[in-house]
């Protein structure tokens, strides 16, 4: 069994219109919701084998309040395909992951995060907001067998519920 925890990022600021929305930072919402979750995350479950976070700005922040609050000092992998990407992409990412790593925190974007979810959960109709968070425990032994289907949640947490 392998255990995936979705996150997404913290609410992100539009503060700066022109800025490239890769660059763009947490606003005052996003940097109280990424370290109250990371909290939250933390009464939950141990600490990953694995953070694959996209190298974006807000995803960036977001996973600092994760490292900080888990003390993480394991394998970090900053992945620009699960930036903007389509569920083929993502699925590629989680694939590629080498056999021996059990949990993995992988912290990125919607709509991507929602589709992977739907697909692996088969089925997911609700919206993962900024700082959600889903822990997807995964009925398969390689990372290279994920399939359709082949999770079930274990937990789906976000900041508006506490």
């Amino acid at each position: 069994m392998k255990e995936l925890i979705l996150i997404r990022h913290a609410k992100s600021s539009w503060k700066d219109i022109n800025l490239d929305d890769f660059l763009r930072p947490l606003n005052k919402r996003g940097e109280k919701d990424a370290p109250f979750m990371a909290k939250k995350l933390k009464s939950l479950i141990s600490s990953p084998d694995l953070i694959i976070s996209s190298p974006s700005t807000r995803t960036k922040l977001t996973l600092k309040s994760f490292t900080d609050e888990f003390k993480y000092k394991n394998d970090l992998i900053f992945e620009q395909d699960i930036y903007e990407a389509p569920l083929e992409n993502i699925l590629s990412v989680l694939k590629n992951i080498e056999d021996k790593k059990q949990s993995i925190f992988f912290i990125g974007h919607n709509p991507g995060f929602n589709f992977l979810a739907d697909y692996l959960l088969g089925g997911f109709s609700e919206n993962i907001p900024t700082s959600g968070i889903l822990k997807l425990t995964l009925d398969i032994e390689k990372w290279s067998d994920l399939k359709e289907n082949c999770a079930s949640l274990e937990f789906f947490i976000y900041p508006k519920m506490f």
